[in-house]
């Protein structure tokens, strides 16, 4: 199994609040509706809290700020992924998944890549 990462930045003229709602009843049901037809596997969403830890970890380690949340999808393996993205249906699903992150994610602070997992 690998995982596609994306830590998500919340559009600029959104609330923290407003982001997360839009994600979790809106775009998460739309993308598990859907997720079958690229082959995911899993699909988990992380919702950063708002507390003052956050600006305290920030602070005492001179880290960047944090993202607004990190979307966590599986797939069998890279083929798998890619064979799903590849395919027509796949590339519509893309197409619509973007034009729909684009109503609530700041792509330009958003970052997205593959992992391993390694379980310690």
């Amino acid at each position: 199994m690998i995982k596609f990462v994306m830590c998500l930045t919340r559009h600029p003229r959104m609330t923290r609040e407003e982001f997360q709602d839009y994600w979790k009843n809106n775009h998460g049901p739309f993308f598990m509706k859907n997720a079958d037809k690229m082959g995911a596997k899993k699909y988990v969403q992380s919702h950063t809290r708002n507390t003052s830890v956050n600006e305290e970890l920030k602070a005492s380690r001179g880290m960047l700020p944090e993202y607004d949340g990190v979307a966590e999808v599986w797939f069998e393996s890279e083929e798998a992924l890619v064979a799903g993205m590849s395919s027509p249906e796949g590339q519509q699903l893309a197409a619509a998944l973007l034009e729909d992150e684009s109503t609530f994610i700041d792509h330009s602070k958003s970052s997205a890549f593959l992992v391993d997992e390694h379980e310690l």
